[in-house]
C-alpha cells in the first residue's frame, strides 16, 4: 500500500468493524443479563405471592370466627407456564451472547 489515503481508509474501516462487533457483544450481554434478571424477579414475585397466600390461608383456617375464606394459590398452570417462558427467554438471551462471543473469537 503505497498510497497513505488507501491505507487510512482500510484502517478506518477495520476500526469501525471492530468497534461495531464490540458494541454488538456488549449490547447482547446487557440484554441477556436483563432477561435473566427479569425472569428471576418474576419467579421471586411468584414465590412471594404464594407464601403470602399460604400464610393467609393458614391464619384464616386457624381462626374459628365462623366463616372461612379460602384463597386460590397462584400456582395455576398459567403462572407456571409464564415462569417457564421467562426462564427460556433468559436462556435464549444467554445462548445468543455465547454465540456472538464464539463468532467474534473465530474471526
Amino acid at each position: 500500500m503505497t498510497n497513505p489515503l488507501i491505507h487510512a481508509f482500510f484502517v478506518g474501516r477495520a476500526v469501525a468493524e471492530i468497534a461495531n462487533e464490540h458494541l454488538e457483544n456488549a449490547l447482547t450481554d446487557a440484554l441477556s443479563e436483563l432477561g435473566k434478571f427479569d425472569a428471576e424477579q418474576r419467579e421471586r414475585l411468584r414465590q412471594f405471592t404464594t407464601e403470602v397466600l399460604e400464610r393467609a390461608n393458614r391464619e384464616a383456617a386457624s381462626s374459628s370466627s365462623g366463616s372461612t375464606t379460602t384463597y386460590s394459590s397462584p400456582s395455576s398452570p398459567s403462572m407456571d407456564v409464564q415462569a417457564t417462558v421467562d426462564e427460556l427467554r433468559a436462556e435464549i438471551a444467554l445462548l445468543r451472547a455465547e454465540l456472538q462471543r464464539h463468532r467474534s473469537n473465530s474471526i
